[in-house]
């Protein structure tokens, strides 16, 4: 009886499990950088919100639910940042949000991964995210990098799908603080 009671417990401790949900702070930061014409070029965008469900003990349940109001991307430059408004790019009349959401979280090789589907201009494809999530507490850091072919999204059209103009890598960084 004592063996059944304890395998009772166990199996409704268990059941109770859940990756633990995080609110992102207004300080996070979301960003990329390509290269234009040999040039180094980084950008940010300012307005983003995420779910976040995540708890290195409880990978299984973990969730990550991106969205990008792409309509916030800056550069710096005021020539870049019409471009990006453009048909040629997010073509923010048509596709002013882009998301990600998990399918997956894992360890991989000592470091976390997020496998997901990412949006932009209603082209969905599969990305892969690496993530350095650093819980203290009631707070934690989560700073997320991964590396984007900008013609599989069709972002840089036309003219500028000529990859020795802009490079076709962009790289994707975030540091998002947590509580």
């Amino acid at each position: 009886m004592k063996r059944f009671a304890m395998i009772a417990l166990l199996a409704a401790a268990a059941g109770g499990v859940e990756a633990k949900d995080w609110t992102v702070d207004p300080s996070s930061t979301l960003g990329f950088a390509g290269t234009y014409q040999g040039e180094k070029f980084s950008g940010k965008f300012a307005r983003f919100t995420a779910k976040i469900a995540l708890d290195k003990a409880d990978l299984a349940n973990a969730k990550l639910d991106v969205e990008i109001d792409v309509t916030s991307a800056t550069t710096g430059n005021s020539d870049y940042d019409g471009e990006l408004k453009g048909a040629a790019f997010f073509d923010y009349a048509k596709f002013p949000k882009a998301r990600f959401v998990s399918t997956a979280v894992k360890e991989s090789g000592g470091a976390l991964v997020a496998d997901g589907t990412l949006t932009i201009r209603d082209k969905s494809k599969p990305v892969q995210l690496t993530l350095d999530f650093k819980p203290a507490g009631d707070a934690a850091t989560l700073d997320v990098q991964t590396t984007l072919k900008r013609l599989d999204f069709d972002v840089g059209t036309g003219d500028w799908a000529d990859t020795s103009l802009i490079a076709a890598d962009v790289a994707v960084t975030s540091h998002l603080v947590l509580k």
